[in-house]
């Protein structure tokens, strides 16, 4: 669970995350969407796979990227369960 607080703590991971709600991505079409390089763009996806919010698959050259909810359920559930 520490690595999914790491990864959600970055603006530009929780930005990536916003893009791939939307539909599955490559590395570079996330990479065209920031002002930044695409090195980092690599580490910043490293962080978020390893947190499990994020799954890949490469396709040929591509890596395509997806957004994993199902982490997200689980963390809001134990969320909910330190309210009771």
């Amino acid at each position: 669970m520490n690595y999914l607080f790491k990864a959600l703590n970055d603006e530009t991971r929780r930005e990536i995350l916003e893009l791939l709600k939307t539909r599955d991505l490559t590395a570079g079409e996330i990479a065209e969407a920031f002002d930044i390089s695409k090195p980092s763009i690599s580490h910043h996806l490293d962080i978020l796979k390893r947190a499990e919010l994020v799954t890949s698959e490469k396709q040929g050259q591509f890596i395509t990227y997806s957004i994993n909810t199902t982490i997200l359920e689980d963390v809001l559930q134990w969320l909910i369960t330190l309210k009771k």
